[in-house]
């Protein structure tokens, strides 16, 4: 563990704060006690004494609609007009020369000046924008009818910059540049602005500044740079409200002035019949802007928001010479990591900028993590593994395509070639063709100390740092004696009905058919939120787990418990989609409507349950609006059901499936080529080895001792199996094989020799981290399989199989014995080597 922290200096570290940040911190920001947060370029915490004032302020004041000369109504107006130029003084604008427009974020800002440039002119607007922006800045070219560019570097800004004295044209043009990149921190010239002035000559030049990621730890002084539209967030800079700005420089306020849309308070008169007529306001450019009643009670949070903010930091001069600080401290300690063989650890993207130079570089580290032969870590992998350690970061391509693109290598059309293939913002496809297709960011905020900085560097040298050459075969198998000769058998059959939710435990005894999706019954269903249509995920909501399904075949129900021991409810619903005779019709009745939801990234319809009892047993429990819903019996993804017929023709297969199981495996339609999609996650069978369980452990113990990890062992049910193989040894002081299964190739388990195809490793996420009896979450075991288990920058533990298609040749449909297994079945591996 790295703690050998750099000496804090007076002058630079939490100069100016009413206290040390420490203080601050332990006051104020209790929920960053026990986490390290480094995601502030997304939004920074807000301060308890913040909400505590603001909470005061509400309950100690009527505040009305300002559209109104009631007294409360007329106090709401006061405090936003009071606000409006306490904002203005916080960034040193002029209210003479500037106005300030409330919008809902940064966002807004921009697109209200786009789409008030698109009304200016019957012709449209030209447009350019530099490669390093935001989304939303790139969005506006949409809009530009007269043609768009984008520089893609500061020196083609330059150049441009002189042209436009001899380039003068009536048609508005728009340049939009960000103050600081929100990938990478690095501050861009805010010259431009006088500079593009001075060169349009009065011209239809305009500047749109986009100061969001800036303002957060930097000031910014509109006397100086100018901009004529301004646009950011408050709570980038305080945490809450979520409300935006925009602010313009009123020389520029021609732009608006023909401007279609008017809403409720932005005009004088209207007439709705008639002539088209209405009169705009005319007395500021926020009343023809601001559309119906502002969001006045954030407003009126605003204003606590900056007094809190002054009191704890000062200035934002003090927040940039701390955060400036701190980021120069986290770049160099980052920069000096090496492995073994003295490559280095972090791949960091800055660009020409300084770290610990505020007028340069912001408080942001864009970066990727190499093993030692140079290959890339997954982003996803890292993120992961930080969420479990209590590390928040942000990972991808941030919002910022472009500035990704260069710092990657990437041109538009090979990302075009991949989004072809799959390749979605936000997705798990880390690396394509030998490149990252994402970053790493680590962003501090005025909150931040240095404790947050030892802790993600030490972080990065424990899991990512090789300290010792790899080891060349991965866990080997023992050498005495022929593995293949030794006594596997099944341990424990598992399955699990509704998706994400518990395991249903076979009974011993009892023989369990294997269809081709999986074992039968498992993840039939599935929890989908009511309003977006998604399958929920014990990763989001871990109280799953405490939520037991358990498949009664001799009633023909699902039975399902929520609750611990003590405290447990029950629902009954039918195995059948139709037979509703066993239980109360209102807790079975299935929709006649078929829900689209995505599960696992596909999009598949469900036929959700309509009884508001059955969502409610599950949205009571969660805490979540939720209901049941199962997978459809007739899917051009998933073998067909057999249409109703006769009972003659049920008698002819009563004995071949159990009831309500998976349908019979009829030959797939000819046109389906691809993987028939069913609610397991990626593969029907999942396997888990209780010797690789047992190895585990005795790693997580051993971490213990060093007082590395918690100590405590893990369950096999973290890992969620179908099927847990354990091994009979033969003589006494005979050695277990941990993670003999990297080797299997296929299982034949039982008396029949059920074959059984081993496929793909499982890749394991924070999900195992769940106890699947408390609900509760920690550490391990994902912390010590990231570093025993990491295998081509994916953390795999168990893995993934399916009935070998041997078994269906020459299917015979008469026949009355059925693929099963069951607890204490042998199993005996065929080993990929042989």
């Amino acid at each position: 563990m790295n703690t050998a922290a750099t000496e804090r200096p007076p002058a630079a570290y939490n100069r100016g704060y009413s206290t040390d940040v420490d203080k601050i911190r332990e006051q104020d920001y209790p929920l960053l006690n026990d986490t390290t947060y480094l995601d502030h370029a997304g939004t920074t915490p807000y301060a308890k004494s913040m909400i505590e004032t603001f909470s005061k302020d509400m309950t100690s004041n009527l505040f009305g609609n300002p559209h109104s000369m009631s007294l409360s109504s007329q106090l709401s107006t006061t405090r936003t007009d009071d606000v409006r130029l306490r904002v203005l003084r916080f960034f040193n604008a002029d209210p003479d020369e500037f106005d300030l427009v409330f919008v809902a974020n940064a966002t807004a800002a921009i697109k209200l000046v786009a789409d008030c440039l698109r009304d200016s002119d019957h012709r449209g607007f030209w447009y350019g924008y530099h490669i390093d922006s935001h989304t939303s800045v790139v969005g506006v070219r949409e809009l530009a009818e007269l043609n768009f560019q984008c520089f893609q570097s500061d020196v083609e800004v330059d150049n441009w910059i002189p042209e436009l004295a001899s380039n003068q044209t009536k048609a508005p043009r728009l340049f939009a540049f960000p103050a600081q990149s929100n990938l990478n921190g690095r501050r861009l010239p805010l010259r431009w602005c006088e500079q593009i002035r001075s060169a349009a000559n009065g011209g239809n030049v305009f500047t749109l500044l986009d100061a969001a990621s800036l303002v957060s730890t930097s000031p910014l002084d509109l006397s100086s740079s100018a901009p004529d539209f301004t646009a950011l967030s408050f709570y980038k800079i305080f945490g809450f409200p979520n409300l935006g700005a925009l602010i313009v420089r009123k020389s520029a306020g021609r732009v608006f002035e023909r401007r279609r849309y008017f809403g409720g308070g932005t005009v004088d008169m209207v007439l709705a019949a008639g002539a088209q007529w209405h009169a705009k306001k005319e007395s500021s450019i926020h009343e023809r802007l601001e559309d119906g009643t502002l969001p006045f009670h954030s407003i009126i949070a605003l204003d606590s928001a900056i007094s809190t903010h002054e009191r704890l930091f000062g200035s934002m001069a003090n927040i940039s010479s701390h955060t400036a600080f701190l980021a120069k401290q986290l770049h160099d300690r980052l920069s000096v990591l090496k492995h073994w063989n003295e490559t280095s650890v972090c791949q960091i993207y800055k660009g020409n900028s300084t770290y610990g130079c505020p007028v340069t570089q912001g408080p942001i580290i864009a970066f990727n993590i190499r093993t030692s032969k140079g290959e890339w870590v997954p982003k996803t992998e890292v993120e992961k593994l930080a969420t479990v350690q209590n590390i928040q970061i942000r990972t991808g391509s941030v919002c910022n395509p472009g500035g990704t693109a260069c710092s990657l290598g990437w041109t538009g059309a090979e990302l075009r070639r991949h989004y072809s293939t799959g390749l979605r913002c936000g997705d798990d496809h880390d690396v394509l063709g030998g490149r990252p297709t994402g970053i790493l960011r680590a962003s501090l905020g005025a909150m931040t100390n240095m404790k947050d900085i030892d802790s993600f560097v030490d972080f990065i040298e424990e899991f990512y740092v090789e300290k010792v050459p790899p080891i060349v075969a991965l866990n080997p198998l023992v050498e005495d004696g022929d593995p293949v000769d030794r006594h596997f058998y099944i341990e424990s059959l598992s399955v699990f009905p509704i998706k994400s939710c518990g395991a249903f435990k076979i009974p011993e005894g009892k023989r369990w058919e294997v269809k081709r999706e999986g074992l039968a019954w498992d993840r039939e269903w599935c929890l989908i939120h009511q309003g977006t249509g998604a399958a929920l995920s014990q990763k989001r909501y871990p109280r799953m787990s405490l939520i037991r399904p358990s498949v009664d075949l001799d009633r023909g129900i699902l039975r399902i418990t929520c609750g611990y021991l003590s405290d447990q409810v029950s629902l009954e619903i039918s195995l059948g989609w139709e037979d509703t005779s066993l239980i109360s019709t209102s807790l079975c009745q299935n929709s006649s409507n078929k829900k689209a939801t995505m599960v696992c990234g596909d999009q598949i319809s469900l036929h959700a349950y309509a009884s508001p009892v059955v969502s409610a047993f599950f949205s009571d429990f969660l805490g979540v609006p939720c209901t049941l819903a199962r997978f459809p019996s007739q899917s051009a993804t998933r073998f067909s059901r057999p249409p109703r017929l006769s009972g003659t023709w049920k008698n002819k297969f009563r004995k071949f499936i159990m009831p309500g199981s998976f349908p019979p495996d009829l030959p797939p339609p000819a046109r389906e080529q691809g993987k028939r999609l069913t609610l397991s996650n990626e593969m029907p069978i999942l396997v888990v080895s209780r010797s690789s369980v047992n190895r585990l452990n005795e790693t997580i113990k051993a971490n213990s001792k060093q007082g590395i990890g918690a100590g405590k062992a893990v369950a096999a049910d973290v890992f969620r199996g179908n099927i847990v193989v354990a091994e009979r040894l033969a003589r006494l002081g005979d050695a277990e094989q941990p993670y003999a299964e990297d080797h299997w190739g296929g299982l034949r388990i039982g008396p029949d020799q059920l074959r059984i195809d081993v496929l793909d490793g499982c890749q394991r996420c924070q999900m195992v981290c769940i106890d699947q009896f408390t609900g509760l979450r920690r550490s391990e075991p994902f912390s010590t399989l990231a570093k025993t288990r990491n295998i081509g920058g994916k953390v795999t533990f168990g893995r993934y199989a399916a009935l070998s298609p041997d078994e269906f040749e020459g299917l015979d449909l008469e026949a009355t014995e059925r693929r099963t297994v069951m607890v204490g079945d042998v199993v005996t591996p065929t080993y990929v080597d042989n």
